[in-house]
């Protein structure tokens, strides 16, 4: 009897340790297969973070080429745009090169041309009908002195010789007024000119009784008979703002 417990308590004692032995040997590979998928899950989160990033500075990468894709696009076009510009100054240089030329052939034309036109103006005032001849020829003088100033453009000279001949056509369309003196016979007489553009010149004495017209031919004064006393005195009054223009009769002798 007591064999048979020995043996019983061997074979539980076999068992139990059978079964420890088994709990054992199942218990590790689970867990090595835990601490496995731990460390894939751990190496597949790192790669997942890498792939993260990867795909992140692969837009910003993106990005910065089409930023600058764009900016060489543009800048292409502004340089294009710069080129035909330089291109345009360049002809544009060219043109004004050509220009300057052209003026500095102009300039040696140009002088002579405005001594010979000073000196026309000079031979025409003094064959003209003599009003204000000390104001016109003092005109040309001016102009004289002007061609041999420095400090003027030949642009400016020429400027003012045109205005001098402007000034010398305007007389032609006016109707004045003045008070002077005429010699007569050796002696000076006050008198009232009135004048029509340059075809009537006339003179008439302060006290109205006498009249005479200037006779651009003879260079001289010629009276004039009494049916001219009242027309002459209507002409100074509407050249004095005195009198409504109205037709009125007069000698003409203009300038030849």
């Amino acid at each position: 009897m007591s064999v048979k417990i020995r043996k019983s308590l061997v074979a539980s004692a076999l068992v139990g340790a059978v079964a420890l032995t088994s709990s054992n040997v199942m218990a590790d590979p689970l867990k090595d297969i835990h601490n496995v998928e731990g460390q894939t899950i751990k190496a597949a989160q790192k790669s997942q973070n890498k792939i993260d990033n990867v795909f992140e500075q692969t837009v910003e990468l993106k990005a910065e080429y089409d930023t600058t894709i764009n900016q060489t696009e543009i800048l292409k076009v502004y340089n294009d745009h710069l080129a035909r510009l330089v291109a345009d100054q360049n002809a544009g240089i060219e043109s004004l090169n050509k220009q300057i030329k052209e003026i500095d052939t102009t300039k040696r034309n140009v002088v002579p041309l405005m001594y010979r036109m000073i000196d026309t103006l000079e031979q025409f005032i003094k064959a003209d009908v003599p009003f204000d001849t000390e104001k016109r020829l003092d005109r040309v003088e001016k102009l004289r002195e002007l061609m041999t100033n420095s400090s003027v453009t030949t642009s400016e000279k020429y400027r003012q010789v045109l205005e001098a001949y402007l000034t010398e056509k305007d007389y032609s369309t006016v109707v004045t007024a003045t008070q002077g003196a005429i010699n007569l016979d050796g002696r000076d007489i006050t008198v009232d000119f009135g004048r029509v553009g340059r075809i009537a010149y006339v003179a008439q004495s302060l006290d109205l009784k006498n009249a005479w017209v200037w006779n651009n031919s003879t260079k001289q004064w010629d009276k004039l008979g009494d049916e001219y006393i009242s027309p002459i005195t209507d002409l100074i009054r509407m050249a004095r703002k005195q009198k409504a223009y109205d037709i009125v009769s007069l000698p003409i002798f203009g300038a030849e």
